[in-house]
């Protein structure tokens, strides 16, 4: 990061938040899941999603500018939708998808741990290994959050360079027949296969609690948004390219739980598994330290508004303990009894919805914020579009999926109203 006296964050210090929060393992658990959807047509399922980011990454930087807040998003919901039922389900609903981004992490890392066991103790080992990563993040988070924190740097820079290794050897052994047209699915199928991986792009919203901390506001983050997210764009995109164009979409499939490091074989060897594998282990671990930390702190900040349990506001040792082991708990459940599906579902559709809503409070807000209002709602309409073509996936291939959508829904709106009955008082932080 590029510090100066002052002590304020500069252009580079945002954007390597930006990029580690999208590039945090997002790409290591779901490419399997886009490839089974998307086929031939991943590359262009990874821009789709990455174009609705972009959009929703203009919403972030015009609030952001106009309402600096270590709130983030919470603060922009509560600033226009107000203290209401709507405004806190969706704040319940953000907490809840951390936790599913959690569990998809988690999963990831249990997924690519258990290559390294033997075959008839994979199934038994990557529970094993998804448990044991949680509770000792957990744990750490309790007795030094910052220890993972000081590496953080280190680990963004070493997965930066093992994917850009994957993609500068690869690219040249892609065959052109893996990735033409005519191996494309519909598009309807397509465009599910990049909303399902949606989630693998949400992080660029970690820039905004930087707000107080950057140098000149109004110049370096909507730089640092568009910089991020439009790298990260080009980076999976060529990713993707690399993955269809040297491995059959059949044993992309097969291995779709760790599916970057197969696709590294056919042209990195067993070597190239290995480095891959190890990759996501470290990237997923500091993802899931980093995200752990955060959702903590949402639902404290979340309970100080009077939308959670009160408990929730006490802290231990300066640290939102409760928060901490409520979310450690509820990520050990997801990921260990929720499909690889499942769990990138309710991720992406959590985020989608949030991302419409940020992008609404952007076009009310627009005449304040300096904004073209239209590009706003443009990003609304496609956030909901896209949250239609991964349900309508969803309903067409698992419709008992929609079920477990539903119910995370449902326990967004349940958890607020029972705390508005109990008559908590709401009270709005800027």
């Amino acid at each position: 990061m590029n510090e100066a006296a002052d002590g304020k964050m500069g252009l580079w210090g945002a954007v390597s938040i930006g990029v580690g929060g999208m590039v945090g393992g997002g790409i290591f658990a779901v490419l399997g899941l886009a490839v089974q959807l998307a086929h031939g047509g991943t590359p262009a399922a990874f821009a789709l999603a990455g174009m609705v980011a972009l959009l929703t990454a203009y919403s972030y930087a015009k609030l952001s500018v106009a309402y600096p807040s270590r709130g983030g998003t919470v603060a922009f919901l509560d600033r226009t939708f107000g203290a209401g039922m709507f405004t806190g389900s969706l704040n319940v609903l953000l907490w809840l998808s951390y936790v599913v981004m959690l569990s998809l992490y988690a999963f990831a890392f249990g997924s690519y741990g258990a290559t390294f066991l033997p075959q008839d103790w994979q199934g038994i080992g990557k529970h094993a290994l998804i448990s044991l990563a949680v509770v000792a993040l957990a744990g750490m988070n309790l007795l030094n959050a910052g220890l993972i924190g000081k590496a953080e740097i280190w680990i963004v820079g070493f997965k930066l360079a093992i994917l850009l290794l994957f993609v500068g050897v690869g690219v040249s052994s892609i065959s052109a027949s893996r990735i033409a047209t005519g191996s494309w699915a519909p598009p309807l199928q397509l465009a599910a296969g990049g909303m399902i991986i949606f989630l693998a792009y949400e992080g660029f919203e970690l820039i905004a609690n930087t707000a107080n901390d950057v140098r000149d506001v109004a110049k370096t983050l909507p730089r640092a948004y568009y910089t991020s997210v439009g790298f990260v764009i080009a980076l999976y995109v060529l990713v993707a390219l690399v993955t269809v164009g040297n491995l059959p979409v059949d044993k992309i499939v097969a291995a779709k739980d760790y599916a970057l490091a197969e696709a590294a074989r056919p042209f990195l060897g067993q070597a190239g598994f290995t480095l891959i594998a190890i990759a996501a282990m470290l990237s997923t671990a500091s993802a899931i330290n980093a995200t752990l930390y955060g959702a903590a702190r949402l639902s404290y900040c979340i309970a100080r508004d009077g939308e959670l349990p009160a408990m929730l506001e006490r802290k231990v040792w300066g640290q939102p303990v409760e928060g901490l082991f409520i979310s450690a708990g509820l990520t050990l459940f997801v990921a260990n009894v929720f499909d690889l599906t499942s769990i990138a579902t309710l991720g992406s559709a959590g985020f989608l919805l949030i991302f419409a809503a940020v992008n609404s409070a952007n076009a009310r807000h627009a005449p304040h914020t300096h904004s073209r209002g239209w590009i706003s709602s443009a990003g609304a309409v496609a956030c909901l579009l896209a949250l239609g073509a991964l349900v309508w996936q969803t309903a067409m291939t698992a419709p008992a999926k929609l079920w477990v959508l539903a119910v995370m829904l449902s326990l967004a709106v349940l958890i607020e109203g029972a705390f508005r009955l109990a008559k908590r008082e709401i009270r709005l932080h800027e």
